[in-house]
């Protein structure tokens, strides 16, 4: 039996970082428990409101983030806050699959086209990996916001 699993990033900022990839993958932020929203409401002024009503210390109220698949395929990305900073290269990483099927110079071209996105939402650019039509088709290595290293695949 395969196990579902969820991703989880330590943060300084969660809600500005699960925010950052929201927009990455395309996900989105759940509502609150019992929670309905109407269509076009912000899911985090709601968890706002939620947190207000509940008694969460405003100091509190950034203490963990999630985002979803809105199609509920992809995994659940976490996102709680650590008061230290980071240590070293990440152990994991996403690779974020912007071109499949793909190859040479189209896929190239889709790579930067995703990167030239991502950096106006807050990434930063590594360093680009050409094919070699061997082992690699070709990659882009990134950094997000709070300098967790990914890769546009």
């Amino acid at each position: 039996m395969s196990r579902h699993v969820q991703i989880t990033f330590d943060a300084h900022d969660p809600k500005a970082l699960s925010t950052f990839w929201r927009d990455v993958l395309g996900y989105v932020h759940p509502a609150p428990p019992g929670v309905e929203l109407p269509d076009g409401a912000d899911p985090l002024a709601a968890w706002d409101e939620f947190l207000e009503r509940s008694g969460v210390p405003e100091e509190q109220r950034n203490m963990a983030s999630a985002i979803e698949d809105p199609d509920g395929v992809g995994p659940r990305v976490f996102f709680q806050r650590v008061p230290e900073g980071k240590a070293a290269k990440n152990r994991v990483h996403l690779d974020v699959r912007v071109a499949p099927g793909l190859k040479g110079d189209e896929r190239m071209a889709a790579l930067e086209a995703e990167c030239e996105r991502l950096l106006k939402l807050g990434a930063t650019r590594v360093r680009r990996h050409e094919p070699d039509n061997l082992m690699s088709a070709g990659f882009i290595v990134m950094l997000d916001p709070e300098g967790n290293e990914f890769c546009l695949d």
